[in-house]
């Protein structure tokens, strides 16, 4: 498996570099009823500063996997998938490490060079320095679709919302060919206290191996 195959496997936290879709137009200015429910979303993300739950992810072939999640805003998240995957996603509020204990494989990347920074972020604005290209209503909830404007991240992102109750079922990452990984959660729940040490994943590589081949 190749560098580019094990990132793609963890497109819902590390997306590829996209410059087709940096350089589209920007987007036509929100209606009142979009802009509140961008609001909405914001507000939410906002105050959800501790959850955990399970996630199953589907790559643009179609292939399934699942897991747990741990998310700890400002900028921390962690993907645990499920066996016979060798693979964990984490956020350490700097990086996206991912890591396959089967391949013995390590590879990092900027939190800010990644489409889910626009959640983890601090403070969530969706009216500054994110450019939000479409908002769809659903018959049980409704979707905002967005990219960074400051061009760091560039990458698209769909975050998708349940309406009653208000809360984030799962997000879409498409790339510049029009192929998405899709991220559905399922029983995510506010809770407190997750331990630091969730966050930390470290290259176990010994020092001479594989190191600054990036």
């Amino acid at each position: 498996m190749t560098r580019l195959t094990r990132r793609a496997l963890a497109l819902g936290l590390a997306a590829l570099p996209l410059p087709a879709l940096a350089q589209r137009a920007p987007a036509a200015p929100l209606s009142a009823a979009d802009r509140a429910l961008a609001d909405r979303a914001a507000a939410y993300l906002q105050d959800l500063t501790e959850a955990k739950g399970r996630f199953v992810q589907t790559d643009a072939r179609g292939s399934v996997t699942q897991g747990s999640i741990y998310i700890k805003r400002p900028g921390k998240a962690r993907f645990e998938y499920d066996k016979p995957s060798g693979l964990l996603v984490v956020s350490d509020g700097g990086n996206v490490s991912i890591a396959d204990s089967r391949l013995k494989t390590f590879d990092a990347y900027p939190l800010m060079a990644t489409p889910l920074s626009i959640f983890l972020s601090r403070q969530i604005r969706l009216d500054k320095g994110i450019n939000i290209t479409r908002v769809s209503k659903m018959a049980d909830g409704f979707s905002i679709t967005a990219r960074d404007g400051k061009k760091q991240a560039e990458g698209q992102i769909t975050l998708t919302f349940s309406d009653s109750p208000l809360a984030l079922i799962g997000w879409t990452v498409t790339d510049a060919q029009g192929a998405s990984t899709r991220i559905r959660l399922t029983n995510l729940t506010r809770t407190s206290g997750l331990p630091a040490s969730l966050f930390v994943l470290k290259d176990p590589r010994p020092r001479n191996v594989g190191r600054g081949k990036m």
